[in-house]
């Protein structure tokens, strides 16, 4: 079975996923900050200064969530930032931040469904998501649009969680996000469901290699996968080809 947020739901996983980020995402940041002992915002920063090259104008964030990937990707200088979330809680969130940022101008924000993309083929120069693709229905479907929507030469890059492989930290953190952190997520989210969703998330993702063929699937080339803090969380980056012939 699908890992789902609420296996006595009788909703699809993508009516499950929206739900539950429009019930956590009023303490949303502070757990994943929490959580990731910062880190996240370190992985981002990281992230993003693989595109500088790029230096793309029109980009999109998909499960854009509370913006804060979009808000590193705005150090880039880009002419306009769309993200886009099937979750209006996280949304509300994110447009508040964008506001106290003074980003408005650059940040862009639509309820959309990333496995169904509403815009334009080859109209991006360049795709991003942070911790998202995990909670896609088909991830295979949701890098398929990805690729359409993206213009030729275009990168993406996705990070995501990912599974340490080497002992004794793969130990270690698997004790920390099977039982330390649905507890913690459940006394301050009150959604036990929710925090006991992201580690069955993460296991059943196609990390690593496995996730690398997704993007390969869906036409991507020069693929690459860079690891962060011992592989807690891994970077994947392509590119749509420039030419098709």
């Amino acid at each position: 079975m699908a890992a789902v947020p609420y296996k006595n739901s009788g909703d699809s996983k993508k009516k499950q996923v929206a739900g539950m980020f429009n019930n956590i995402s009023p303490r949303y940041d502070f757990l994943n900050h929490l959580f990731s002992f910062n880190l996240d915002k370190c992985w981002r920063r990281k992230a993003i200064t693989l595109l500088k090259p790029y230096q793309p104008k029109q980009m999109l964030d998909l499960a854009t969530g509370t913006a804060d990937f979009a808000i590193a990707a705005s150090g880039l200088h880009p002419e306009r930032i769309t993200g886009i979330d099937i979750s209006e809680g996280m949304l509300h969130i994110a447009r508040e931040k964008i506001v106290k940022k003074n980003l408005t101008k650059t940040i862009g924000l639509k309820l959309a469904d990333s496995e169904a993309l509403p815009f334009n083929d080859n109209y991006f120069d360049a795709a991003i998501v942070g911790f998202g693709v995990r909670n896609f229905e088909s991830p295979d479907a949701g890098i398929r649009e990805v690729y359409r929507v993206l213009k030729a030469g275009a990168p993406f890059l996705v990070l995501e969680f990912s599974k340490p492989g080497k002992p004794p930290f793969k130990q270690v953190y698997r004790f920390y996000i099977r039982k330390m952190l649905p507890l913690v997520g459940h006394l301050v989210s009150k959604d036990r469901q929710a925090y006991a969703y992201l580690p069955e998330s993460v296991e059943e993702f196609p990390s690593g290699e496995n996730f690398t063929k997704v993007m390969i699937r869906a036409g991507f080339i020069n693929n690459r996968r860079i690891p962060m803090t011992f592989g807690v969380a891994t970077v994947y980056m392509g590119e749509k080809p420039k030419s098709l012939e």
